[in-house]
C-alpha cells in the first residue's frame, strides 16, 4: 500500500480534532472588513489594473466569501455520497462505518459553519454577494458521474484545503482573525477526510480494468469543465457585486478584462491547486499511471 491510512487511525485522529461551531463563530460574531480575508495567493487582486487600495479590499471580501460559499455548495453533494458510501458497509468493518459517518456529521457542521459565516458576511458587507446555484441543482449534477470521478473530485478539493490553509493563510498575520479561524478549523477536520477519501478512491478502483478507471477519470474531467463553467459565472457575479457595493460601473474592456481575470484566479483556487496537490497526484498514480499523465498535460490551463 502505498500510504498508512486506516480506519481506526483516522477516527481516533479525527475525534481528537473535532470542536464545536458556536466556539468558532457565534450568533453575533463580526469580521473586520478593514482586513483582507483571503490570501493574496488566493484572491489574486493585486495584478489586476485599474483598482485603488480600497476597491481591491472590497474584491478581496467578495472573493473570500465566494471562497466559504462555494465550500458550502460542495459540502452538499459530499455530504449524500459519503452517507452512500457508508450504507453497504454497515454490517462490515465497525471502524470503517463510524469514521466514515464521522467524515459525513462533520461535513453537515462544515455547512452550518458557513452559513454561520455568510450570516456574518452580510450584516458587515452591506451590500448582496450573489453564488452560483441552486445547489442542489450543481450536486445532483456532480452525483450523476462515475462514483470513482466523484471520489475523485472530493479528493482533489480536499487536499487542496490543507495546502490552501498551510502554504497561504496559516502564517499569514494580515488576515482577518475570524477568517483565519474559520479556515483552520475546517482544515483540522479535512485533513482527516482526505485520507479517508483516499482510501474510498482505492475500494471504488479495485478490481476495475484500465477502460473503467479510463471512463472514471473522463467523468471526472467532466465534472470539472461543469465545475469551470460555474466558475465563469462566478467571476461575473462577482464583479457585478462589486459594482453594487461601490457605485463603480467598469467600462466594457475594464469589465470583460476583470472577469477573465478573476475567472482564471478561481480556476487555480478550485481546480489547478488540487490537481497540483502531491497527495492527489500520489493516489492518482496508485491507480492508473496513464490518467496521471493526462492530467499533466490538462493541469497547466488551471495555474
Amino acid at each position: 500500500m502505498y500510504h498508512q491510512h486506516n480506519y481506526e487511525a483516522v477516527l481516533a485522529s479525527s475525534q481528537k480534532a473535532a470542536w464545536q461551531i458556536d466556539d468558532v463563530i457565534g450568533d453575533a460574531a463580526a469580521l473586520d472588513f478593514t482586513r483582507p480575508f483571503l490570501p493574496e495567493a488566493l484572491a489574486r487582486i493585486d495584478r489586476m489594473a485599474g483598482f485603488d487600495a480600497g476597491e481591491r479590499l472590497i474584491l478581496n471580501h467578495i472573493r473570500a466569501h465566494e471562497y466559504l460559499c462555494m465550500f458550502g455548495v460542495v459540502e452538499e453533494f459530499v455530504l449524500p455520497f459519503v452517507l452512500d458510501h457508508a450504507r453497504p458497509q454497515l454490517n462490515g468493518d465497525d471502524y470503517r462505518v463510524r469514521a466514515l459517518l464521522q467524515f459525513a456529521g462533520e461535513e453537515a457542521k462544515h455547512i452550518q459553519l458557513f452559513k454561520r459565516f455568510h450570516a456574518a458576511f452580510e450584516r458587515g458587507f452591506g451590500s448582496p454577494c450573489a453564488i452560483i446555484g441552486p445547489s442542489e441543482a450543481i450536486g445532483a449534477e456532480v452525483l450523476r458521474h462515475d462514483p470513482l470521478a466523484v471520489a475523485l473530485l472530493i479528493l482533489q478539493i480536499e487536499w487542496m484545503t490543507q495546502s490552501h490553509y498551510v502554504d497561504s493563510v496559516r502564517d499569514n498575520a494580515a488576515l482577518d482573525p475570524l477568517f483565519k479561524s474559520l479556515l483552520r478549523h475546517h482544515w483540522m477536520e479535512e485533513a482527516q477526510h482526505a485520507r479517508l477519501d483516499a482510501m474510498m478512491v482505492e475500494a471504488l478502483a479495485e478490481g476495475r480494468y484500465e477502460a473503467g478507471i479510463t471512463y472514471a477519470f473522463d467523468e471526472y474531467l467532466e465534472i470539472g469543465s461543469f465545475i469551470d463553467r460555474g466558475l465563469a459565472a462566478q467571476a461575473e457575479l462577482n464583479v457585478a457585486a462589486f459594482e453594487q457595493a461601490t457605485g463603480r460601473w467598469l467600462k466594457p474592456d475594464h469589465r470583460a478584462e476583470t472577469v477573465a481575470q478573476q475567472h482564471q484566479a478561481a480556476r487555480w483556487t478550485y481546480l489547478g491547486s488540487g490537481m497540483a496537490h502531491p497527495r492527489f497526484r500520489e493516489t492518482l498514480s496508485h491507480i492508473s499511471p496513464a490518467s496521471l499523465a493526462r492530467l499533466d498535460g490538462i493541469a497547466p490551463a488551471f495555474s
